[in-house]
């Protein structure tokens, strides 16, 4: 089994940044690809951006291309998801969740899921 925590949600107002944590326990960290994901109120889940377990891949949603970055240390168990540029309409819960194969943007590819965490973005 695999815990995943994330944090550093909270209030920002449009065009600031927030950085996301993904604290993992359990199973072996480095074994699993990582995803981020998002929903907002209404809507289905997303995805946002995906990294191997090596940290060498990554792939995006293209609508946060070049704002977005993600990012992992497997020495620390964690990953991370740098949001700049922040958008009112990108108000939503973010998921952090972690699979067996990398580069999947579908939430069926993602075998365990954090409890997520608010990011609102204020006018």
């Amino acid at each position: 089994q695999v815990q995943l925590v994330e944090s550093g949600g909270g209030l920002v107002q449009a065009g600031g940044s927030l950085r996301l944590s993904c604290a993992a326990s359990g199973r072996t960290f480095s074994s699993l690809a990582l995803g981020w994901f998002r929903q907002a109120p209404g809507k289905d889940r997303e995805f946002v951006a995906s990294i191997s377990q090596s940290g060498a891949g990554t792939n995006y949603a293209d609508s946060v291309k070049g704002r977005f970055t993600i990012s992992r240390d497997n020495a620390k168990n964690t990953g991370y998801l740098q949001l700049n540029s922040l958008k009112r309409e990108e108000t939503a819960v973010y998921y952090c969740a972690a699979g067996p194969i990398a580069a999947r943007v579908d939430v069926t590819g993602y075998n365990y899921w954090g409890q997520g965490t608010q990011v609102t973005v204020s006018s």
